[in-house]
């Protein structure tokens, strides 16, 4: 546990990030155990990623060598984590990725959301699970960096739809926000949440912060559109059987509709295109694809035990 956080009570409130980033460069990052491993991530990729407003000066940090050097150690060992070589052999990334959104495309936990849920387990989960795509509009941005022809103007238009197609009522983060306010979800401390939620945020900021890992990047974020869909399908059935507010479904409605069509444009329009062009990238791409599939897998074990297991055990 992280030396700020020695005695931490949940409604106590975090030091602020520069404060937290000397104590980890205080600290030897050997010893530091999983869950601190995972939120010091998260905060130097805060750096990278958050809105200036929030950080409060602490982006002058961001290229610090000191800084460079701890994210290097620790993003080491989180890959020992999510790498268990799911990709090896992989010599086709349009391939791989359906075959891999096929594996589970609906976890079980969503289906017990849509049938068994009361509406406080149902703001509880999506409060952990963050929808599809929170912050998604940011990824793609950084995905496109670089991208010509076919794959950028795949990418751009994905980016265009997460935008509202230039409708501000329409941009998914404010689809996310009415959502929010609507079913009254907290936002969940990064100290309170299981470990698996943190690693699935870790390796969204780990993937978009190396340009170096670039193909993984969009291995990683081409699964997620690929699985979406049915996913956010269950997600709006559980709202419209327990008789959510009317502002909390089109964030859910949306996905559920489109990112379908979003997954088969992100491999038909970006993967194969770039894939031809640089073959190498099929394993990389794929291996993105693998990692999320691993942290997802952990994250809806962990919610199964959590609220199906904790109403077998009832």
């Amino acid at each position: 546990m992280p030396a700020w956080a020695a005695g931490y009570q949940p409604q106590m409130e975090m030091p602020p990030l520069t404060e937290r980033l000397q104590v980890a460069l205080g600290a030897h990052p050997d010893s530091f155990d999983t869950r601190t491993t995972l939120l010091t991530l998260l905060d130097v990729h805060a750096l990278h990623l958050a809105p200036l407003d929030q950080l409060d000066g602490a982006e002058t940090w961001q290229h610090d060598p000191r800084v460079a050097a701890l994210k290097r150690s620790l993003e080491t060992r989180f890959r020992s984590r999510i790498d268990g070589g799911s990709a090896d052999g992989w010599t086709d990334a349009g391939e791989a990725l359906p075959r891999l959104a096929r594996q589970e495309p609906v976890p079980p936990i969503y289906d017990w959301l849509a049938e068994h849920a009361t509406r406080d387990e149902l703001v509880e989960f999506v409060s952990l699970e963050g929808g599809p795509d929170a912050d998604f509009d940011d990824l793609v941005a950084i995905c496109q960096v670089g991208l010509t022809g076919a794959p950028k103007v795949t990418l751009g238009a994905n980016y265009w739809d997460e935008m509202g197609r230039g409708t501000l009522r329409r941009v998914h983060t404010q689809l996310h926000d009415r959502m929010v306010r609507a079913l009254g979800i907290r936002a969940v401390p990064a100290t309170e949440l299981p470990l698996e939620a943190l690693e699935r945020k870790v390796l969204n900021g780990y993937l978009a912060t190396n340009r170096a890992l670039q193909p993984e990047l969009l291995g990683n974020l081409g699964l997620i559109e690929c699985q979406a869909g049915p996913r956010c399908r269950q997600v709006v059935a559980a709202m419209r059987r327990l008789g959510v507010p009317p502002d909390a479904l089109p964030f859910y409605e949306e996905h559920a509709s489109v990112d379908p069509g979003h997954g088969r444009e992100w491999i038909d329009g970006a993967v194969v295109p770039l894939t031809r062009a640089h073959p190498e990238w099929n394993q990389r791409i794929a291996r993105g694809a693998a990692w999320r599939a691993t942290v997802n897998d952990r994250f809806f074990a962990a919610m199964d035990r959590r609220f199906r297991g904790a109403a077998r055990a009832a």
